[in-house]
């Protein structure tokens, strides 16, 4: 019966959504993915001494960085706008 009580409850706050989740996925994952790639480029290149393989890996890893970041602070739109406005006028 307590569900029910709960999901009556939650029903009619209409409070539910992606919020928290959203902030614990940018909060705890992304900087442990980092950590991975980061680790990652260090062991592939480092031990072997291809020094160039490991900077053309990293230039990927950046602009997704990037990309990442644009898509979490909401600014794609504006590029979005400005990229369309270079051809619109």
């Amino acid at each position: 019966m307590m569900t029910m009580t709960t999901l009556d409850t939650l029903a009619q706050g209409g409070e539910l959504g992606t919020g928290n989740v959203r902030t614990w996925l940018i909060d705890n994952i992304i900087p442990l993915v980092l950590l991975a790639v980061a680790l990652l480029l260090l062991w592939l290149g480092g031990g072997k001494g291809d020094n160039a393989g490991v900077m053309r890996r990293l230039a990927g890893v950046v602009i997704a960085l990037a990309i990442i970041g644009l898509a979490v602070s909401g600014a794609g739109v504006n590029v979005g706008q400005w990229i369309a406005g270079l051809f619109t006028g």
